[in-house]
């Protein structure tokens, strides 16, 4: 399995920050649930690179803004963004509460 799976950490935002964040266009939403979970339901402008697929997509993300990266509670998002950081994307951050927060909120999402 990949080892960056296994470890937690890096910086963390809430969803009034990452609101704050998109209202400025100051970063891109990097949804790193499966396919199937992506496609139930996200956020608009989202890019979906399923967690277990990341080392081998990397190269098609971008580097001219920082990354929020969100999944569905928040863990799998902490591990990618640690992987992230890792390899370079700086400001890469993880959404506490995931998908599943942003939807409660009743914060708008793209199906």
């Amino acid at each position: 399995m990949f080892s960056f799976l296994k470890r937690l950490g890096g910086p963390q935002i809430d969803l009034a920050e990452l609101d704050a964040l998109l209202a400025r266009g100051a970063v891109r939403v990097l949804d790193v649930r499966e396919e199937t979970e992506f496609r139930s339901g996200h956020l608009r402008g989202a890019i979906n690179i399923p967690v277990k697929q990341l080392p081998d997509r990397i190269g098609r993300l971008k580097h001219d803004k920082p990354y929020a990266v969100i999944c569905q509670s928040g863990t799998r998002s902490k591990s990618a963004t640690s992987y992230l950081l890792d390899q370079g994307f700086e400001g890469t951050v993880s959404v506490t509460g995931g998908t599943g927060a942003w939807v409660r909120s009743g914060r708008p999402i793209v199906q």
